[in-house]
């Protein structure tokens, strides 16, 4: 019983609580942006990336950018 109050309370368990606003990063900030800082926002979605920092700056830009928003001067750079 104790085990289950634990459960429900999310005590002992994993969880992920969504972050209550999208990211609002340019993509240059994307490619300027830290590996550490890069892991984090990651993290702080659910999403992990393995693998090297351009790697990182490709799926946090995959993952967080809007198709009107690749169409910069950057948009070459993640292959879109």
């Amino acid at each position: 019983m104790e085990r289950e109050k634990k459960e429900m309370n999310g005590v002992g368990l994993g969880f992920f609580q969504m972050p209550l606003h999208y990211p609002r990063y340019t993509m240059q900030d994307y490619l300027d942006m830290p590996e550490w800082k890069l892991d984090r926002l990651l993290s702080e979605y659910g999403l992990s990336a393995t693998g090297d920092l351009d790697y990182k700056r490709k799926f946090a830009i995959g993952a967080f950018l809007w198709h009107h928003d690749l169409h910069g001067s950057q948009s070459a750079y993640c292959g879109y």
